[in-house]
């Protein structure tokens, strides 16, 4: 499997208090651990992005636990309110215990 790469779209500017949409991505297979290898007929081991969590300046804004049903690919919207200027953190943990971390800043005028 590829590695896997997030992408993530915050506007790079905001009013104090204005409600934001924030669009990410990451690259991931996702097997669920039911699929069977082709050639050995062994299942396919389950590894999948299990949680996404979302901070700004520190503090978890969006939470979410993802389970097997979820796509290749998982892409995640959100709304949140932005008081200030600051960064958002966002990290998604696998099951193997593989963390995929990237961070936006935004300035608040």
């Amino acid at each position: 499997m590829a590695k896997s790469k997030p992408r993530v779209k915050v506007p790079k500017t905001a009013d104090a208090g204005e409600i934001i949409t924030i669009k990410t991505l990451i690259s991931h297979q996702m097997e669920s651990g039911q699929r069977k290898d082709k050639k050995t007929g062994e299942l396919i081991p389950r590894k999948i992005i299990n949680n996404f969590k979302a901070a700004f300046n520190g503090t978890v804004v969006f939470e979410t636990v993802i389970e097997p049903a979820v796509s290749s690919n998982p892409y995640i919207q959100f709304k949140v309110k932005v008081p200030e200027s600051g960064e958002f953190k966002f990290t998604w943990t696998d099951d193997d215990g593989s963390v995929y971390e990237t961070a936006k800043k935004i300035k608040v005028g």
